[in-house]
């Protein structure tokens, strides 16, 4: 960048940073038979992406545990030489990874796609009959999963006599044929090569799954290209800020690290923890389980500089900084996303932490998490927006008939570009649905952009409940309710949450007497933790419906916030 450029707007920067011959310089490309906006320049596959940033610099940090980017990838070399040869994984096969944020959670995904496998990335809050469910509907070969996971999957209704499991920190069977993965990689040299792979930029790379408003989650592919290109257009974003500011960004002076408290099965936790940390050189502190007084202790031991979670753990996260009097100086960012933070917590950053400045955004699984950024100054002035539009992204508000919104005018949020995920796994029918004229995809959210550009999301057409960042599909707990032979109908819905945004709640009709705690335990082995109701309403009487008969769920709801609010 040149030193006589001065202050700029976004929109200057963004057209100066993108334009010929400049490190972010976009063109046309054609993605899906759509053409959109690219990186020229930058990797071209996940594989380039390690391998164009192996270095002597720490990685990754787990407990007493350290290994520098070049130990990632020799390690990931042993494990993708054992999936490859031991295991005969080939390119599009399905490689699935379960368990807490490991290392080798790490390794293994690193070790998946450099040698062309798709990597899964299992929810390892799933219960078991989910795991099965996972497992079945991915196809996937080979499971890479820890003990927890594992226990689980024994108690799960589905044979797995063909899948090969590889038990990470783990030496229990529970009756299933797992082989350690540690006592596998001995079998393997230390110095061995990555095997060869001809990778091409719009291969399968990922499958991350996303709970729809029916039914079983959804698997959303990903090409490396789309996985890239988000990662690109977060770097973008940054250079862009600094700009604004007639500035580099800076170099720090000690390596930044970044704290993973989120699950890596999240985009956020995958894209914009881990997957970013490469080509930034930063090394990732990760949790074994999140508590927010254990996460200030680390934030001041490693000097963690970028935190990034969901608002509720930000939430948690102030709220232990100041009980326990800490000014977690080392904070440069605290980011987040899914739902929207409450302007105080907003607020609340920016006067709790010395240096950090807050930012979040909109995005979903099925954009690799990007779409639209807002941070500091803007934020502050904006509190209730999520930003504007990536780069490479393209956002239009469209309302029941289809026309393009005028600023202000609410509709459904569209969205599309290269970022956007290809289809989901075996479900044609749910594409059909989702992509309309152009690719443009249905992201079920109602919002409105303003004059300046400024993305609004007011509201959900799905029927979708976001707790603390979890997407809980409404209709699946229904389903799950109603295999009780007590429960004759079910609804559940969203409720107002302090701390998580939303909670979710359900109001049913047994046919005799139904505690909660009956309830929670039929539910516990069905559904992941996060997904069973908090709120239950149980009646001995059928549950109001429109005089078409469908169930009033919008009254519901509403009677339930009145009755959680009054109690």
């Amino acid at each position: 960048m040149r030193h006589d450029l001065g202050k700029m707007t976004r929109s200057e920067a963004i057209e100066y940073l993108t334009g010929p011959g400049q490190d972010y310089e976009l063109e046309k490309i054609q993605q899906y038979g759509q053409e959109c906006l690219g990186f020229k320049n930058g990797p071209s596959t996940l594989r380039d992406l390690y391998e164009e940033t192996r270095s002597e610099k720490p990685f990754i940090v787990f407990g007493d545990e350290r290994l520098s980017f070049e130990e990632a990838w020799q390690q990931a070399s042993r494990i993708g030489c054992l999936l490859s040869n031991g295991y005969g994984i080939q390119k599009g096969d399905r490689v699935a990874i379960s368990m807490r944020n490991y290392p080798e959670w790490i390794l293994s995904f690193a070790a998946a796609t450099s040698i062309g496998a798709i990597a899964v990335a299992m929810n390892s809050l799933w219960q078991p009959d989910e795991l099965a469910y996972g497992l079945t509907d991915s196809g996937a070969r080979i499971l890479l999963a820890d003990d927890e996971r594992l226990e689980r999957l024994a108690r799960s209704r589905t044979s797995f006599s063909a899948l090969s499991i590889l038990g990470v920190r783990t030496s229990e069977t529970y009756g299933l044929k797992i082989r350690p993965l540690r006592e596998a990689l001995l079998e393997v040299p230390a110095d061995v090569s990555m095997p060869e792979a001809n990778l091409r930029p719009e291969d399968d790379a990922t499958i991350f799954y996303t709970s729809g408003s029916t039914g079983h989650p959804k698997g959303v592919v990903s090409s490396h290209r789309s996985v890239l290109t988000a990662l690109l257009s977060w770097e973008l974003d940054v250079v862009a800020g600094a700009a604004m500011q007639g500035q580099r960004p800076s170099v720090p002076d000690v390596q930044p690290a970044a704290l993973l408290g989120v699950p890596l099965f999240h985009a956020t936790g995958s894209h914009a923890v881990y997957l970013s940390s490469y080509r930034a050189q930063r090394r990732i502190v990760c949790m074994y389980k999140w508590d927010p007084e254990k996460a200030a202790d680390l934030i001041e031991q490693e000097q963690v500089s970028n935190f990034v979670a969901p608002a509720a753990m930000t939430g948690d996260l102030v709220t232990a900084a100041t009980l326990l009097g800490r000014d977690l100086g080392s904070l440069l960012v605290v980011g987040g996303g899914g739902a929207p933070r409450a302007p105080a917590q907003v607020k609340s950053i920016d006067q709790t932490f010395k240096r950090a400045q807050p930012n979040t955004g909109w995005g979903m699984t099925e954009t690799n998490a990007i779409g639209s950024g807002i941070i500091g100054a803007e934020y502050l002035d904006h509190p209730e927006s999520s930003g504007r539009s990536s780069a490479v992204i393209e956002l239009r508000i469209v309302d029941g008939g289809g026309r393009v919104c005028v600023p202000g005018e609410r509709g459904e949020l569209q969205v599309r570009g290269a970022s956007v995920f290809r289809c989901y796994w075996n479900r044609p029918e749910a594409d059909a649905e989702t992509f309309v004229e152009g690719r443009w995809m249905r992201t079920g959210d109602v919002a409105y952009l303003d004059d300046e550009g400024f993305l609004y999301i007011v509201d959900r057409i799905k029927d979708m409940v976001i707790r603390g960042g979890e997407n809980i599909g409404c209709g699946g707990v229904e389903a799950a309710i109603l295999e009780h032979p007590a429960v004759v109908e079910a609804s559940v819905y969203g409720v107002p949450d302090d701390r998580l945004g939303e909670e979710v709640g359900a109001t049913i009709f047994a046919s005799s007497d139904l505690s909660e705690g009956d309830l929670r335990e039929f539910l516990a082995s069905r559904l992941a933790h996060f997904a069973i109701p908090r709120y239950f309403d149980v009646r001995r009487e059928p549950l109001p419906r429109t005089g078409s008969g469908k169930i009033l769920k919008r009254t519901l709801r509403e009677d339930a916030a009145r009755g959680i609010a009054d109690s």
